[in-house]
C-alpha cells in the first residue's frame, strides 16, 4: 500500500513552487528552453494535452513531465550536440483542436517527436496527420485499443499507424480489470453502467461491461450523460431506483465527481468506480465528502511506491513546477525520454549529427527502443502499445486516493 498519498505528495510538490515561467518561457505556445543544453542542434519535442479547462490539472502534469525530461537531458548532455526544447499546445480536450495542433507541430522542421494527447479521442483526430509526415507520437495516457489495434480490434488486430505509440497500457486490459476487482474483491453483483459517450468513456465502459457479465454480474441499468453537464439528478434516480450496488463510469472527473456526489445524495449510499480518467487529486475535491469509498483504476504502479520513480519525484519538486504531476507525470516523463533515446540512436548512427530524413528514422528507432524508464521496463510491442501492462486499484479514504490492488488482468 502507499506510504504517502498521491494528494500529500502533490501538495508538497505545489508548496513553494515557483512559476513556470522561472522555466524558461521559449513562446506563446507553452514552449520552453528546458534548460541549459551544450548548445549545436536543436530539437523540439512537441507536448499536446489539455492546458485550459476542466482537464488541465492531468494537462499540466504531462506538460511539465515532459519539460523535465528534456531538462534532464540537457543537463546530462545526454545526446552529444543536441539540446532539446518543448512546445506545448492546448487541445482543451478537443479533437478539432487536437488536429489543428498536430497540423502546427508539423510545420515545426525542429519538431522530432510528439508527447500527447490525454484525451483517446484528441488522439484518434492527429494520428493521420503526424503519421503523413512521418512524425512520431507518444501518448501517455490514450487507452482506446482501437488508435493501436484497430476498429476490429476484438476480431483482428491490425496497427493503423506506424507513427503511433503509447506508454500507457490500453482499456481492453483496464475494464476487465476493474470488473474483476469489482465482482472478486468488492463482492458487488450489480452495477449501473454510465459513460460520457465519448471515445475513451465508452469504450471503457464496453469492456467493463463484458467483463463483469462474463464473471456472472448484472447490468442493472445504462445510462449515457452530456459530458457538458454538472446536473446528473435524473441519472442518480434511476441508479437508486435500480436496486445496484455498485456505479461504473466511463468518463472523467470533472463529471465523475459531481455525479457521485449526487448518486449518494439521492440515496444510493454506493461506490462509484471509473478508470484514469477519474483518478484525479480532482476528483475528490469535486465528490467531496461522500466520495469515501469510491474507486478508480489507472495505468502502472502507483509512482509513489516505485524505487525506479524517487529521482523522477524529486527532481520534479525541485523544478518549482506549480502544478502536480498527477496520474500520467511518470508515464509523460517516459514518453518523453523515449523520444529522446530514438533521438540519440537516430545521432549515433548518422556520425554524430541528424539526418536529412531525421523523423523518418526516429519512427524506426522508437519501434525498438528499451530503457528502465520511471514507471518500470519501457519498450512497445509489435503494435506500438506498452509491453508493462500493470495496473492498480486506487480507493478514496480519509480524502486522498489509496492505492489498494496492483497487478495485470488475467483473462
Amino acid at each position: 500500500m502507499r506510504q504517502r498519498s498521491l494528494i500529500a505528495i502533490t501538495a508538497a510538490l505545489a508548496a513553494g513552487a515557483l512559476t513556470l515561467t522561472a522555466c524558461g518561457s521559449r513562446d506563446d505556445d507553452g514552449g520552453s528552453d528546458s534548460g541549459s543544453g551544450g548548445g549545436g542542434t536543436t530539437v523540439v519535442i512537441g507536448v499536446d494535452a489539455p492546458l485550459t479547462g476542466d482537464l488541465s490539472a492531468l494537462g499540466l502534469g504531462i506538460k511539465n513531465s515532459v519539460d523535465l525530461a528534456a531538462k534532464t537531458a540537457n543537463k546530462d548532455n545526454y545526446v552529444d550536440g543536441v539540446k532539446f526544447e518543448i512546445q506545448a499546445l492546448d487541445d482543451q480536450g478537443q479533437p478539432s483542436v487536437g488536429q489543428q495542433n498536430a497540423t502546427k507541430l508539423v510545420a515545426n522542421d525542429d519538431v522530432l517527436g510528439v508527447v500527447g494527447p490525454l484525451n483517446s479521442s484528441v488522439g484518434e483526430s492527429m494520428q493521420k496527420v503526424f503519421d503523413t509526415a512521418k512524425l512520431v507520437e507518444v501518448s501517455p495516457a490514450n487507452t482506446n485499443p482501437a488508435l493501436t489495434q484497430g476498429v476490429d480490434w476484438q476480431t483482428k488486430k491490425v496497427r493503423p499507424y506506424k507513427s503511433y505509440f503509447r506508454t500507457a497500457t490500453t482499456d481492453a486490459i483496464q475494464g476487465p480489470f476493474a470488473a474483476q476487482y469489482v465482482f472478486n474483491d468488492s463482492k458487488k453483483k450489480k452495477v449501473f453502467v454510465i459513460d460520457d459517450k465519448k471515445t475513451y468513456g465508452a469504450g471503457l465502459a464496453a469492456t467493463f461491461t463484458e467483463e463483469f457479465k462474463k464473471l456472472g454480474g448484472q447490468v442493472v441499468g445504462t445510462e449515457h450523460i452530456n459530458p457538458d453537464s454538472k446536473d446528473f439528478n435524473a441519472v442518480a434516480t434511476k441508479v437508486k431506483n435500480s436496486g445496484a450496488d455498485v456505479v461504473y463510469y466511463g468518463g472523467e472527473y470533472p463529471q465523475a465527481g459531481p455525479l457521485s456526489k449526487q448518486i449518494k445524495a439521492a440515496g444510493a449510499k454506493i461506490p462509484l468506480v471509473g478508470g484514469d480518467g477519474i483518478y484525479s487529486a480532482d476528483f475528490i475535491k469535486l465528490a467531496g465528502a461522500s466520495g469515501t469509498g469510491d474507486l478508480a483504476t489507472s495505468v502502472g504502479a502507483p509512482v509513489e511506491e516505485l524505487p525506479s520513480a524517487k529521482e523522477f519525484v524529486a527532481n520534479y519538486k525541485a523544478a518549482g513546477y506549480k502544478e502536480a504531476y498527477e496520474a500520467y507525470g511518470g508515464y509523460s516523463y517516459d514518453s518523453g525520454w523515449a523520444i529522446i533515446e530514438a533521438v540519440k540512436k537516430v545521432v549515433e548512427d548518422n556520425d554524430g549529427k541528424l539526418p536529412d530524413d531525421a523523423r523518418a528514422k526516429v519512427v524506426d528507432a522508437m519501434q525498438n527502443v528499451s530503457f528502465d524508464g520511471v514507471t518500470g521496463k519501457v519498450s512497445f510491442d509489435e503494435f506500438g502499445d506498452a509491453t508493462n501492462k500493470q495496473l492498480t486499484v486506487y480507493a478514496v479514504e480519509n480524502g486522498a486516493w489509496k492505492s489498494v490492488k496492483s497487478g495485470t488482468y488475467t483473462g
